[in-house]
């Protein structure tokens, strides 16, 4: 997960040798019943979940049996089945190949305070992310506890690691929240509608293409989560305490 490599660090002009905790990116190669899926750049840890959580937020298969790793490879197992001949892939925004999917509008009658998006946030960060500051970190919150914390290389594998150890665990993912240190276009969006995750908090900004999304898939998406502020970009209905409207 990290190597120490030696530098040179230069403060005010005054240069000195250094040693930096760095994060450690691997390959890995992805399958659904024994047939490949998909490469995947990610780090080396919650694997099982990355890999349950990906053909689920990809909208490959709505649901996964078992995961195991061997290895570099992932071996996912479901069985609904899916032809993967008949499923179109594209570069996606979210970095990395996405798949073509309907894409649904997710359905929840879950409802936050603004306390609760500022305890959250408080929440994103991880040991890794400390420790190297190289890495995207996201949280998963349901019925108002902390369940999990994610760490990698790539944002989209976070939010695919919860993504998995919920559905892995049978959790509900329509009483629960995100909360992620990275951007949301619109291919970040789109694997959350696809989980039918209602709320997503971001420390980062949005794109035009992702609060669009958000919108048409009836998910409330705060931008900008820093301290005690917020931007609530879509759906604020389910953020009380605000005393707007979002227009």
């Amino acid at each position: 997960m990290i190597h120490v490599h030696t530098g040179i660090q230069v403060i005010a002009g005054t240069a000195k040798k250094t040693e930096d905790a760095v994060v450690v990116e691997d390959r890995f190669e992805l399958l659904l019943n024994d047939c490949p899926v998909t490469d995947m750049i990610a780090s080396r840890d919650q694997l099982r979940e990355l890999g349950a959580g990906y053909l689920v937020t990809e909208g490959i298969v709505r649901c996964v049996d078992r995961v195991t790793v061997d290895g570099d490879r992932i071996l996912a197992y479901s069985g609904t089945g899916c032809d993967l001949r008949q499923v179109k892939q594209e570069a996606g925004s979210s970095g990395g190949t996405s798949f073509l999917s309907v894409l649904p509008r997710v359905e929840s009658d879950i409802r936050i305070t603004s306390e609760d998006v500022i305890a959250i946030t408080k929440e994103i960060e991880t040991e890794l992310w400390r420790k190297t500051g190289g890495v995207h970190c996201s949280v998963l919150f349901c019925d108002g506890r902390l369940l999990m914390k994610s760490s990698d290389v790539g944002r989209h594998n976070t939010v695919d690691k919860l993504v998995g150890y919920a559905v892995l665990n049978g959790i509900d993912l329509s009483r629960c929240v995100i909360g992620c240190t990275g951007r949301q276009p619109a291919g970040m969006v789109q694997k959350y509608a696809r989980a039918g995750i209602p709320v997503i908090l971001s420390r980062a900004a949005s794109t035009d293409k992702g609060i669009a999304t958000a919108e048409e898939a009836g998910i409330t998406l705060v931008g900008f989560s820093r301290g005690d502020r917020f931007t609530i970009y879509t759906h604020p209905e389910r953020i009380s305490g605000t005393g707007l409207t979002a227009r």
